[in-house]
C-alpha cells in the first residue's frame, strides 16, 4: 500500500469512529409533568430533589414566585414552574416535589406538579430543530420510548426577570 492509501484508509477509520461516539453520547436528564406535559433538566444541574417545605411570601414579586424557603440553612426563591408556563397555580398535593436546580453560583427551588424518571437519551434522540426560534429556554426535544419530552436549559430557568 501507498502512503496516499493508508492516510485515506485511516481517515475513513477515524470519522467512522468519531460518527460512533457521538451516536453513543448520552444525555441523562430528570423527567417530570407540569400540567399536561412532560419537561426534563439536564441531571448535572440538578441539585437535590425534596417534598415541598414551608415558604415565605415576599411582596412585590410575580405570581410565579411563590416566595424563599430554607433548604439546611440556605435560603432560597421558590418558583411554581406552573405558573411561570401561564398555567394556574395547584393546590400541593403528595406528588409535588422541589426540583434544586444549580448553575454556576445560582440556586433557586422549582415546585414541579410530579416526577417521572432519570432518562438517557442518545443524541440522536433529541431534536435540536426547536431551540432554532425564539424560545431560549428548550434544550431540545427528547424523543423516548413513546413520549417527547421538552428539555429545558437550567442556566435560562435561573435567569431572574424579578
Amino acid at each position: 500500500m501507498n502512503q496516499k492509501t493508508m492516510q485515506e484508509i485511516f481517515h475513513q477509520q477515524t470519522q467512522r469512529q468519531s460518527q460512533k461516539e457521538i451516536q453513543n453520547q448520552t444525555l441523562q436528564v430528570i423527567g417530570f409533568i407540569i400540567g399536561h406535559e412532560e419537561f426534563a433538566i439536564p441531571i448535572l444541574n440538578i441539585q437535590e430533589i425534596v417534598k415541598p417545605l414551608e415558604y415565605t411570601r415576599i411582596p412585590f414579586v410575580p405570581r410565579y414566585v411563590l416566595g424563599v424557603f430554607n433548604l439546611r440553612g440556605n435560603i432560597l426563591p421558590l418558583i411554581d414552574l406552573g405558573q411561570k408556563f401561564g398555567l394556574e397555580q395547584k393546590s400541593l398535593d403528595e406528588d409535588m416535589r422541589i426540583l434544586v436546580i444549580k448553575h454556576q453560583e445560582q440556586t433557586i427551588g422549582f415546585l414541579i406538579d410530579k416526577l417521572t424518571e432519570a432518562i438517557h437519551l442518545k443524541d440522536d434522540e433529541i431534536d435540536y430543530g426547536i431551540t432554532q426560534g425564539d424560545d431560549p429556554m428548550i434544550y431540545g426535544i427528547g424523543k423516548y420510548k413513546d413520549r417527547l419530552i421538552t428539555i429545558l436549559k437550567a442556566e435560562e430557568l435561573l435567569k431572574r426577570d424579578f
